[in-house]
């Protein structure tokens, strides 16, 4: 199989082989119940060869491009957590602490959960999702998983247009006009696609 050749997705082909397996146990358990196509012996033959291949692949060991530059868990670990909470997506924070044991205790971090929570949701939406721990703690990471789906996250743009309320002007971020209000910073609303479109609606 290609995928033993280049070790790539090795966990992920690991994962779907042990769902396969265990959905054809239950079939073949199940036979005369069950419809199964062909003969009952073809699919225990079947069931051996994804067994062969789960050994392959636990046989496998994954050689390392060897790099004598940096790596991310070299770096402080103030540093390390201060670029894990630009993370947006808890699931990216997940996949993170798989990475290395260091990680997965750093990826547990409460304040990173808590931020996270916080970004996307409001209080009111946070409120009502609470969920403690076993020692009597807000759970955020369970809360967030469970926040995401009940209600949507936040959109996040690359680029975002501001209208001024001042002079009815609108720029992109991080650019300026000439506004004459004395404070132009209070003034300016960032605007979504949506709001943007709304601009034109009579």
């Amino acid at each position: 199989l290609s995928f033993l050749e280049d070790q790539q997705n090795i966990r992920l082909i690991r994962e779907l082989l042990q769902t396969l397996y265990t959905s054809l146990c239950t079939l073949v358990q199940r036979v005369g119940k069950s419809v199964l196509v062909g003969n009952i012996n073809m699919w225990v033959h079947r069931m051996e060869t994804i067994l062969h291949w789960q050994q392959q692949l636990n046989s496998i060991q994954i050689t390392r491009p060897a790099f004598k530059g940096m790596t991310f868990t070299d770096l402080p670990l103030c540093l390390q957590l201060n670029i894990m909470q630009r993370l947006t997506d808890g699931r990216d924070l997940v996949s993170l602490g798989q990475v290395a044991p260091d990680l997965q205790v750093l990826s547990e971090d409460r304040l990173l959960w808590k931020k996270l929570c916080q970004y996307h949701f409001t209080d009111r939406q946070i409120r009502k999702r609470i969920i403690l721990s076993e020692k009597g703690l807000l759970d955020w990471k369970k809360m967030y998983f469970k926040l995401i789906r009940c209600y949507p996250r936040k959109e996040q743009y690359g680029d975002t247009l501001q209208l001024c309320r001042h002079c009815h002007i609108l720029s992109w971020k991080g650019t300026d006009h000439p506004c004459t209000a004395n404070n132009p910073e209070s003034c300016s609303t960032s605007l979504s696609p949506q709001d943007f479109i709304n601009l034109f609606r009579f």
